[in-house]
């Protein structure tokens, strides 16, 4: 045991998705001077609506951290849920600063421009220094980024990924990329087929630990009104799980991970992605070394060119890009709505309760695991929202609510920028819309759904193919010059008046029944 602290040098400040014992706040830390602060606030919990799956990875993985720092010998100030009356964290921290009295509170720089603010805020009311140290998580300082900004209008992700691997030397063969190529796009968009997917790997998951039973039975208690099941609650929550889901990942799906990347399939959540993302965000893992484990198999032969080069563009490429453009837009990024969408987002996102039937796998799948991989975010539950004109803030809550790995930097912009192109195509060159075909192409949801894709009016008509027609109507003066959605707009101008009118109609009803339903 480390000697009694009588004057507290350092108070360091470890956020819920800080969980990284070689974070640069612990630099320099001596136990016998210093001690950690953590806190569990009830406005994180209620800041969205989360899903209880969440609440119970962030809470879980922090008890667990505590308990890991607690092993060295480091005192750790916890505040947990029910042990303290304050509601934020701001709150809390200023109450523990009265008493603790610490010389210097140390941090890494948060996650969230919310965040940011109320640190801040805090410094200046409490006259307390605050040191604040740069997140070594990532590949890229927001400093790097800045630079690579300047004189860029519309920043675009094939840029950014290349000029980052090239600096990284991540899957590099001197000056050129590995495999011949930057990217293996055209191989990786193949859907199942009839047959569906074969031979899926199981998924890899860990029985609750006791720390995490308890912290189940506590959101259970505390938040029974909160959306979402725990009865599959399996996600890793410490270094030591999280290292194990890697390897798991890299021998068991990195292979197969490519070519379906892109595809969906009822009753089949987790297929061939990694489910590292909750991990990664929680800092349990670097996407360093994600990505060298990657590369490796590749190396070894253990995984082709098409799989590695796909699962490290959503890291390093996809992942590094959207954090810096969220702290290169903030906070504007909140309020952007260059479509002017003004829907309220449908009462069935909470619920599930639809007859729409690929909305409805999505999202019952999401509730009952907290998950739902990269399409069935975009071109799904994304989609609808886009094609419906719902208020792109209100998407971002539902996303940021409903995702065990969602945190606000990297799900923002996602949102606003590529799902709802609400930033009017800074961050994507067009809106990401399609019809029901689409879906149908790509999955089997269509299977049995009473709607039918090719038909955009009548009672049969497929929700998805009456908005997308209803979508390029409304913004036809924004897209019809679009060097990439001009076709589309051609293709409704071709349609008959009687036609376009038949549309409108079908989709003002559709929007008002959904607006009622609330």
């Amino acid at each position: 045991m480390s000697a009694p602290i009588t004057a507290l040098r350092h108070l360091v400040v470890v956020l819920g998705d800080q969980l990284d014992e070689h974070s640069a706040a612990f630099e320099g830390f001596d136990p016998a001077l210093d001690a950690v602060w953590m806190c569990e606030a009830p406005a994180e919990a209620s800041h969205v609506w989360s899903h209880k799956a969440r609440l119970v990875l962030f809470i879980a993985a922090m008890r667990h951290f505590r308990e890991r720092l607690r092993a060295r010998g480091w005192r750790v100030h916890y505040a947990a849920t029910g042990e303290h009356p304050h509601r934020t964290l701001a709150a809390a921290l200023t109450a523990s600063l009265a008493t603790l009295k610490p010389g210097k509170v140390l941090m890494v720089e948060p996650g969230e421009w919310r965040l940011v603010q109320d640190f801040a805020s805090i410094a200046a009311e409490t006259g307390v220094s605050f040191e604040t140290r740069p997140d070594r998580h990532f590949v890229l300082p927001l400093t790097d980024f800045a630079e690579w900004m300047k004189g860029r209008k519309q920043p675009r992700l094939e840029h950014f990924y290349r000029w980052i691997r090239q600096r990284t030397n991540v899957l590099m063969e001197g000056k050129e990329p590995a495999g011949g190529a930057w990217n293996f796009d055209h191989d990786n968009r193949e859907s199942f087929g009839k047959e569906g997917p074969q031979n899926v790997p199981q998924r890899f998951g860990f029985k609750p630990s006791a720390i995490t039973r308890e912290v189940i039975a506590l959101v259970e208690q505390q938040y029974p009104d909160h959306p979402g099941s725990l009865a599959r609650f399996d996600w890793a929550l410490t270094r030591d799980e999280a290292l194990e889901a890697l390897d798991d990942f890299i021998a068991h799906r990195l292979p197969q991970f490519g070519p379906h990347q892109d595809a969906l399939w009822t009753n089949q959540p987790w297929l061939w992605h990694s489910h590292l993302a909750a991990a990664i965000n929680l800092k349990l893992l670097t996407p360093s070394e994600v990505c060298e484990a990657a590369e490796a198999a590749w190396r070894r032969g253990d995984a082709p060119i098409e799989s590695v080069e796909g699962f490290i563009r959503q890291i390093i490429g996809w992942r590094e890009f959207v954090r810096g453009l969220y702290w290169h837009r903030m906070p504007q990024y909140l309020d952007d709505n260059a479509l002017d969408a003004h829907q309220p987002l449908p009462a069935f996102y909470w619920t599930g309760k639809t007859d729409y039937a690929c909305l409805k796998a999505t999202i019952d799948q999401t509730l009952d695991t907290g998950y739902a991989h990269h399409i069935q975010r975009l071109m799904v539950t994304g989609l609808f929202a886009l094609l419906l004109g719902v208020e792109p803030r209100r998407v971002h809550e539902w996303y940021l609510a409903v995702y065990v790995d969602a945190v606000e930097w990297v799900e923002l912009p996602n949102v606003m920028g590529m799902s709802q192109f609400a930033d009017g195509g800074f961050m994507g060159s067009k809106p990401y819309i399609a019809s029901g075909k689409y879906i149908q192409r790509m999955s089997n949801y269509c299977t049995g759904c009473r709607y039918d894709p090719e038909l955009a009016t009548g009672p049969k008509a497929c929700p998805f193919t009456t908005l997308y027609w209803d979508f390029i109507g409304r913004h036809e003066p924004m897209f019809d010059q679009h060097p990439r959605l001009k076709p589309q707009v051609m293709n409704w101008q071709r349609k008959k008046p009687e036609q376009q009118q038949a549309i409108q109609r079908e989709a003002i009803t559709l929007k008002a029944l959904l607006a009622s339903s609330l």
